[in-house]
């Protein structure tokens, strides 16, 4: 992916309704097979490096209801590192506001699943975990260029 040639298509509702549908058609297959399917991401940058998935699990701010999305995710330590990249669109995802209203969140990592604090990293610590980020799956760099906010790094420790 080109980062500085930014895909037009990008503002059009059809790829929010991509994303929508593909997650939870993901989602259902992760959890069938107890991440035998789903757990990898092998799009763009991924498809010669597939990159892990996690089923993160939020409570809805409005609903009050359960959430789940995949997403890609990187071990740091004990902890869980996401990324409210969204494919650089220009609003974070909803998962990201949930988790800012309700920081209890549930992690599912194949079979394995958790409770965890979710956390915004500050600067400093997302300055720290950004390269790495960026070594997992080098469209995160990308998607950074498309848009115009920063894209929150979000820690979630064991619970």
């Amino acid at each position: 992916m080109d980062p500085n040639n930014r895909p037009s298509q990008l503002d059009s509702s059809a790829v929010g309704r991509v994303i929508k549908y593909g997650s939870r058609l993901n989602t259902r297959l992760y959890r069938l097979t107890g991440g035998r399917l789903g757990n990898r991401w092998r799009v763009g940058a991924a498809m010669r490096k597939p990159v892990p998935v996690c089923l993160l699990t939020t409570t809805g701010r409005k609903s009050g209801e359960a959430r789940t999305v995949p997403l890609l995710y990187l071990r740091h330590g004990e902890s869980i590192v996401l990324v409210a990249s969204q494919g650089g669109l220009p609003a974070n995802p909803a998962w990201y506001h949930n988790l800012k209203a309700d920081p209890s969140v549930r992690i599912q990592i194949d079979s394995d699943e958790g409770d965890y604090a979710a956390r915004i990293a500050d600067d400093a610590e997302r300055t720290k975990l950004w390269p790495s980020l960026v070594e997992l799956y080098a469209d995160f760099d990308t998607y950074a260029a498309w848009t115009e906010r920063t894209i929150p790094v979000v820690i979630c420790d064991p619970a």
